[in-house]
Formats: C-alpha cells, structure tokens, sequence
C-alpha cells in the first residue's frame, strides 16, 4: 500500500516537473512551441487623430499579419499616464515585441523599462524615445527634414530679394522629432540669420502639434508685427494649416509661403490650391512596413540589422533612417501619387 502511495506520489511530482519545463521550453523561443506560436507585437500609438497615424497603423498590422504574426493596437489621445497604462496592459498580455509612437519622448522611458523587466525588446516607431536602454528606432531623417523646408524657403525667397521676414512656428516640445526638425532648420538659417538676410519676426511652439495653437501663433504673430512677412516655418501640415486658417482670415493666404511635413491629403490639396507652399513626403509604406518587419524579427529573437545611430541621452540607439521627399505643386504627381500614397483624383476632384 505504502510502495503503491509512493509511486503515485512520485508520478504526479514527475508531471509536474515535466510541465514546467515544457513551459520553459515553450516561453525560451527555443523549444517546439515557440516555432508555432504566433508573434504577438504591442503597438502602442500617441494617437489616431491625424491622418497620417491611422495609415501607419493599418499598414503595419496589414504587414505583421502577412508575415504570420499578431498585433494588439492601443491609442492614448496625447495622453502620457494613458499611454503608460496601455503600455502595461500589453506586457500583461504577454506580447513578444512592443512597439511605440511615443507622445513624450522623456515620459516613455518608463515603458522602455518596464517591458526589459517584462523580457520584451522596444521598438521606438518614428519618434525616439529618450533616456532609457531603448533596443532600436526606425524613422526618417529628421535633420534633413528641417534642412529641406528652411533650405526651400531660402532657395525661393532669397533668389529674389536681398532678405526675407519669417514666423517659425516649431511642433510639440515633447516630441524629440520637433526639436530634430527645428536643429535641421537651423542648420540652414542660423548663418543667414547671422549675415542679416533673415529675421525671425515670432517663433513658437505648438503644443501636440495642433492646428489650432499653431492658428494662435500666427494671430499672434500678425497682431505684433503686421502683415509685412515673407513665410511661415511650420513644421508639419498640421501646423500649416492652423497657419493658413490664421492667413485667410486676414486675407494673407497665398501670398506668403508656408511650409509643412507628411504629404497630408489636405496639405497637398492647399498646396495644389496655392495656399500652402511645399510638404516633406516620408514614405509612410516604407515606414510602416520595415518597422513591422524588424518587429517581428525581434518578438522571434532574430539578429537585427541597423546601420545607423541616434543618441537619446542615454546612449548611442541602434537606428534605421528612411529617407525624404521635398514635394511641391510640380513634383506631386511623380512623387505622392506614383507611390499610391494618394490617388490624383482626391487631389484634384477629377474623375
């Protein structure tokens, strides 16, 4: 009786043990189950309320459902606590890979920390997230996004006339991008600003990049210093076109020259229009696409390619740099409609 006690006793131990390895087995990514499991990657955005990060989204999932993974989507409205707790109810799903957009580069730093203590590598999409042990960041070349847009307006003013007076209106201080996009635009006006050829009459920053501060800048702007000015620096279409609302409505628009960023359909409709000047075209499918791609590699624990760095203040971060388009009314046709970002009948209304 006792020997039969035992050995049962000595049975179940021996299920137990072999549970928890295979458990080990299967969570390790070496073991049999890992190779069925699907990926399952985090994607934590700042916010779907612009065009462009709704694009971003669709693409990505289309790409990491292609390659035989899933993806968990979570929006924060430009909400940091939100986005700390979607951040923490995807480690709590057991995602392999998180990817982040974050809203404040700074306050994400936290999320980069919890997921390494979770054994799950970030990816920062299109924004670096700073101070913090991030794995890798996928974006554009954001210096040279701010060089294209000062270096336009200094190419298309200055060919004319001796100096030119502009408002620079900068994105959301919590975006490390906005403070690249700014350092890119310096790079160009600073020796200009030096030699007397250029004046900044107003600059400031719009807070999460809305339309409606930038509108605010821009009536500001005007109200201190007239309408004698050459162009508006904004830095995204968003911002451009809180700009040009500003412009209208002291019927300014289309006489001075207004930059912006990410190829939005409305901007390159205004641009079409005459209102708004120039955008910067950043291949949102190439974006989206790669990004999907490394993530998946890093939730499977493959080796990573990254030929670039960027420094986050914390260290040198493995980068993947994209490169831009400078489109205006004369290239948009080979540029934003032959990559099939829009089609020319939602920029022109014809048939």
């Amino acid at each position: 009786m006792k020997l039969r006690l035992s050995l049962v006793v000595f049975s179940l131990i021996l299920s137990v043990f072999i549970g928890l390895a295979l458990s080990r087995q299967g969570r390790s990514g070496d073991g049999p189950a890992s190779k069925n499991k699907k990926p399952l990657i985090g994607l934590s955005m700042d916010t779907l309320k612009e065009e462009r990060w709704n694009m971003d989204k669709t693409l990505f999932v289309k790409r990491v459902e292609e390659l035989g993974g899933e993806v968990l989507v979570q929006s924060a409205n430009s909400d940091d606590a939100r986005q700390i707790q979607d951040i923490e109810a995807l480690l709590s799903r057991g995602v392999d890979a998180l990817v982040i957009i974050p809203h404040n580069a700074s306050a994400m730093s936290r999320a980069v920390d919890a997921a390494h203590r979770a054994g799950v590598p970030v990816l920062s999409y299109d924004r670096i997230i700073t101070g913090c042990d991030l794995d890798l960041c996928i974006t554009f070349d954001n210096l040279r996004v701010g060089r294209e847009q000062a270096q336009y307006l200094a190419d298309t003013l200055l060919a004319g006339k001796s100096r030119m007076r502009i408002v620079r209106i900068y994105g959301s201080k919590t975006d490390y991008n906005a403070v690249l996009f700014k350092q890119g635009q310096d790079d160009v006006l600073l020796p200009l600003i030096k030699s007397g050829r250029v004046e900044v009459i107003h600059e400031d920053w719009a807070d999460d990049w809305r339309p409606e501060n930038a509108k605010k800048i821009t009536n500001a702007a005007i109200t201190k210093n007239g309408k004698n000015f050459d162009a508006i620096l904004a830095s995204n279409d968003g911002t451009a076109g809180g700009a040009i609302q500003a412009l209208l409505e002291e019927g300014l628009a289309g006489k001075i020259r207004v930059t912006g960023q990410d190829a939005d359909l409305a901007a390159c409709q205004r641009i079409l229009g005459g209102t708004q000047s120039m955008t910067i075209y950043k291949p949102i499918k190439v974006l989206a696409t790669r990004a999907a791609e490394l993530a998946f590699d890093m939730a499977r624990h493959k080796v990573i390619y990254a030929p670039d760095q960027i420094d986050n203040g914390f260290k040198k971060v493995p980068a993947v740099f994209l490169d831009v388009k400078l489109v205006t009314g004369t290239n948009m046709m080979e540029t934003v409609v032959a990559d099939g970002f829009h089609k020319e009948a939602a920029l022109t209304g014809k048939k």
